[in-house]
Formats: C-alpha cells, sequence, structure tokens
C-alpha cells in the first residue's frame, strides 16, 4: 500500500475510534455515533477507491484524499438520513407493542402477529392498522429508503399452509402501506414461512416470537450519492 492511502486510511481510522464517540450522560459508556462511524467508514472507502481511480494527470495522494471527502460526506449523509428515521418510528411506535432495531444502516420493525393478525388470518388488526398509519407517516418523509416486508410462521401444521400465509401476511402489510401513501415502487413483499426462526418452536413463548412480520428499511444509497 503506497504511503498517502496508509495517511488517509490511518485518519479515517482514527476518526472512527475517536471522532464517533460519545458517552452517554446517564450511564457514562461510550457509545459510537452511527453518523460518524458512517462518514469514517466512507473517507476509508473512498481514499482507496480515489487512490486507485484517474488517468494519472492527478496525484494519488489527491485522488485518495478527493476520494476520502466524498466518501466521507456520503456515508455521513446516510447515517444521519437514517438516524432521524429511526428516533421518529421510536416515537411513534411507542406502546404499540412493534419493536424497532437498528442494524448497521438499516431499520427493522419487528411486528408479531399478537399485534397484528388474528390466528390463522392474514386480515390486519385495527391496532395493526393504526400503528402503520404512524409507520407510513414516517416513510412518506423519508423517500430515500426500500421497504422490504417478510413474514415468516412458527412450524405448526402444513410448510406449504406455513408458506403461504406468510406471503398473504407480508401482502397485507404492503398492501396498508401503499394505501396510506407509501410509493409501491419502494415495496418489496415476501414470506419466507417457518424457514428461518427466530426461537425455538418447541415453547408456546419460541413459536410466538416467529410469527412476525418484519418490515426492514434500507437507505438506497444511489439517492445519496446524486445529492
Amino acid at each position: 500500500m503506497f504511503k498517502p492511502i496508509r495517511l488517509v486510511a490511518t485518519f479515517a481510522a482514527a476518526a472512527l475510534l475517536v471522532g464517533c464517540a460519545t458517552t452517554d450522560p446517564q450511564t457514562g459508556e461510550t457509545q459510537r455515533s452511527k453518523t460518524g462511524t458512517g462518514a469514517a467508514i466512507g473517507a476509508a472507502v473512498g481514499a482507496a477507491a480515489g487512490a486507485l481511480s484517474g488517468d494519472g494527470s492527478t496525484s494519488r495522494r489527491d485522488r485518495a484524499l478527493i476520494g476520502a471527502a466524498v466518501g466521507a460526506a456520503a456515508g455521513g449523509g446516510i447515517g444521519a438520513y437514517m438516524d432521524r428515521q429511526e428516533q421518529q418510528l421510536r416515537q411513534s411506535m411507542e406502546g404499540t407493542g412493534i419493536g424497532v432495531d437498528r442494524r448497521g444502516d438499516d431499520i427493522v420493525l419487528n411486528m408479531p402477529s399478537s399485534v397484528t393478525f388474528d390466528f390463522d388470518s392474514s386480515a390486519l388488526t385495527t391496532s395493526a392498522r393504526n400503528a402503520l398509519n404512524d409507520v407510513a407517516s414516517v416513510l412518506t418523509q423519508y423517500t430515500d429508503t426500500r421497504v422490504n416486508i417478510v413474514g415468516h410462521t412458527d412450524s405448526t401444521g402444513d410448510a406449504s399452509y406455513n408458506q403461504r400465509l406468510s406471503e398473504q401476511r407480508a401482502q397485507s402489510v404492503g398492501s396498508y402501506l401503499a394505501q396510506a401513501g407509501v410509493a409501491r415502487n419502494r415495496l418489496n413483499m415476501t414470506g419466507y414461512g417457518e424457514s428461518q426462526p427466530v426461537a425455538s418452536n418447541d415453547t408456546e413463548q419460541g413459536r410466538a416470537q416467529n410469527r412476525r412480520v418484519e418490515i426492514t428499511l434500507s437507505p438506497i444509497e444511489s439517492q445519496f450519492q446524486q445529492q
């Protein structure tokens, strides 16, 4: 690796370890800012890509620095965008029984069947429709995210029936979000039946966790590159 690339990579690593750290005033624990982490990772990736690009008219060092700056802006922009969306969703989902989980730049809404559907049904309950109205309200404000909706079941009963039920439930959620104003080209609905359990199917508690619909919100990176 050339020295300029090492220099920028070292700088990005330092930003990741130092600039992205904050202290929780209540616990005293050090936490990492997702926005800052995205910027630092973007800087490192941008530096490497920039150093390897070009036609020779610009020095390798200059290309690496330019790539780092562009990458940091893109990474930080995505992180900040998803941070704001996550905050609004957490506020909207409070008290609904729907979990909000952050996984990198993705946000996952976990909708248990006890909240969303009656037994052996793909018709949304009133509480589910109310919650999805709030979800749709946030999604229509943050249009630069894809919405992947996946249905899951426990292992009780016939596997092929469970597969169809998981697909129908995902379709019910997606159709309702579309009716509430979320653009259909952002929505992808699928079902995995009983094939992806998150808990043991040997207990009722575990089976209840497996009966769920997950909505994963992912940033459309090309939209941030154009900004």
